[in-house]
């Protein structure tokens, strides 16, 4: 097996993905030891009861990967949690140099880090158990991109937000 870097997440959740995201961040705390995978920082409320909004969570999130990526940290990834993982998702694509990928199932969490190189994991408490949502989380870190023609698609991807600007 080939080297695998270890990867550092900034994870958050609105109040509709608190409970999982919870089981998440004691997955990683389980991992630590053996893998080094680790949590860096915490976005959004610490009950379910504590409604906020999901926008400003992901923006917040996304924001903290791409600071520390621009500082050379290029192990460092995004996993945001909501009911259905859709409204954080399509949230973080509105910010450049985000690709953020929803996944329900454990070829699709490969795919979003081999074929799309996506740097935010999105997940939906209400549409996963917290088993399958483990699951994806591993896949999604075992995962590298391929490069080839696939870093080509994610280029192409990247110039529609020169070309159109930020939210497109």
């Amino acid at each position: 097996m080939g080297y695998k870097p270890v990867m550092q997440f900034h994870v958050g959740s609105d109040h509709g993905g608190v409970t999982l995201l919870d089981a998440l961040i004691a997955e990683f705390e389980e991992w630590g030891g053996e893998s080094g995978h680790a949590v860096l920082s915490r976005t959004g409320p610490a009950v379910a009861t504590e409604r906020v909004d999901y926008p400003s969570i992901a923006v917040e999130v996304c924001q903290r990967v791409l600071r520390d990526r621009a500082r050379g940290a290029a192990d460092v990834y995004g996993l945001l949690v909501c009911g259905t993982g859709q409204g954080v998702a399509m949230t973080a694509n509105k910010i450049p140099g985000i690709r953020a990928g929803v996944v329900a199932d454990g070829f699709s969490a490969q795919m979003a880090r081999a074929h799309n190189d996506a740097n935010v994991l999105c997940l939906g408490e209400r549409v996963l158990g917290a088993g399958l949502a483990k699951l994806l989380l591993r896949e999604f870190i075992e995962a590298s991109f391929e490069g080839g023609r696939h870093a080509n698609r994610v280029e192409l991807i990247e110039s529609l937000t020169r070309q159109h600007g930020e939210g497109s």
